[in-house]
C-alpha cells in the first residue's frame, strides 16, 4: 500500500495541478481515501432494472473522474479500497449494499473493473491524454470499455448464461447514460486544464 500513497513525483494530473504539485503521504492517502467515498457516494444514484441484476449507477462516473484527476496508482488505490470497504460490510455499493456476498455476486466483475479501469485512464492521464477533447473522450471510453468487459464476463459466468446473453443484461441498458458520463468527463477535464491556462502535456 506504502507504494500507492508515497509517490516519488506529483503524476502530471489535474489534482496536482489545481494543488500543491509536491506529493506526500498526508495528501496521498486523503485523495485515495476522498476518491473512495466520492465513489460510495455516486453508487447511491441507482436505479434497478427488473430485467437484470446490475442496476444503473453514478460509480462509473466517478471512476473516471478520480482516476482521471489523480493518476494511476492513486486512482487504482482509492478504487481498490472502495471495493475493499465495500466488501468487508460497509454499505458503500450500489443502494447501500455491502458484504463479501455482494462483492462476489453477479457483479463482481464491475468492481475489478473499476480498479482496472483506473489504472488505464490514470496513465492515460499522466500522459496528458485528458488535455484536449479529440484525447480525453477515447480515453474515458476506453476506460468504460475495460468496465464493461470485466462486467460482462463476470456476469455470463455467474449467471451461466451465453456472452450475447451477457452483454444484453449487462452493457445494452447502460451505453446511453455512460455516454452521457464519459461526454461530462471528456469535456470537463480539458475545459479545466484550458481555465488554468495549461494544455500541454
Amino acid at each position: 500500500m506504502t507504494a500507492f500513497i508515497t509517490p516519488t513525483t506529483a503524476p502530471r494530473t489535474i489534482a496536482f495541478r489545481i494543488g500543491p504539485r509536491q506529493v506526500n503521504a498526508l495528501r496521498a492517502a486523503a485523495l485515495v481515501v476522498g476518491g473512495a467515498l466520492f465513489t460510495a457516494a455516486l453508487a447511491q444514484v441507482t436505479l434497478h432494472l427488473s430485467w437484470t441484476p446490475v442496476p444503473v449507477t453514478g460509480q462509473t462516473f466517478a471512476v473516471l473522474l478520480v482516476s482521471a484527476s489523480v493518476g494511476m496508482r492513486l486512482g487504482v488505490a482509492s478504487q481498490a479500497l472502495y471495493v475493499v470497504l465495500g466488501a468487508i460490510g460497509l454499505p458503500f455499493y450500489a443502494g447501500g449494499d455491502g458484504g463479501w456476498t455482494v462483492a462476489t455476486g453477479a457483479t463482481a466483475g464491475y468492481l475489478v473493473g473499476f480498479v482496472l479501469a483506473a489504472a488505464v485512464v490514470g496513465r492515460l492521464a499522466e500522459r496528458g491524454q485528458d488535455r484536449t477533447v479529440l484525447t480525453s473522450l477515447p480515453a474515458m471510453l476506453f476506460g468504460s470499455a475495460v468496465i464493461y468487459a470485466c462486467g460482462a464476463t463476470w456476469l455470463a459466468i455467474d449467471l451461466d448464461v451465453s456472452a450475447t446473453k451477457a452483454i444484453e443484461l449487462g452493457v445494452t441498458p447502460f451505453l446511453l447514460g455512460d455516454a452521457i458520463k464519459v461526454g461530462i468527463v471528456g469535456l470537463g477535464l480539458p475545459l479545466a486544464w484550458r481555465l488554468l491556462g495549461d494544455t500541454k502535456r
